[in-house]
């Protein structure tokens, strides 16, 4: 399962994300990642969740974010739920159909894996391509 949340800057993206990984903590049995661009959220996610920060790893692109969460998933398979904030910082790409398939591609990875996947972009919901409007 894919779930994506999109908004403008300042439209609580973060907020939201950070309730929900707080709610993911206390219902799921595995382990929670959270992947941020920088350690933004150090203070705010509860220590139970393993927070990374991209930019310490250099991830730079969708394929090599694809390949992190390969890695990641490798070595702990325990992992029931990742979050992905601000995907396109991360990523460093604004380029709405690489993210389209990067999601397309997210979404066979968790049905695979049985790994469920919410992801943040800082982008208005009316700007979503068709294939990403069914992760909305």
């Amino acid at each position: 399962m894919v779930r994506l949340i999109m908004g403008a800057n300042g439209a609580g993206k973060t907020k939201q994300l950070i309730e929900l990984i707080h709610t993911s903590v206390e219902s799921e049995s595995g382990s929670v990642v959270c992947i941020e661009p920088k350690g933004d959220m150090t203070y705010d996610v509860s220590y139970n969740v393993r927070l990374v920060n991209a930019g310490e790893y250099n991830v730079d692109s969708f394929d090599c974010l694809r390949g992190f969460l390969c890695g990641l998933y490798a070595g702990n398979y325990d992992i029931s739920h990742v979050f992905v904030d601000n995907l396109c910082k991360i990523a460093g790409s604004t380029d709405l159909q690489a993210v389209e398939t990067f999601l397309h591609w997210l979404d066979r990875f968790s049905e695979q894996n049985g790994v469920k996947f919410t992801v943040t972009i800082s982008a208005d919901e009316d700007t979503a391509t068709e294939g990403m409007k069914q992760y909305i």
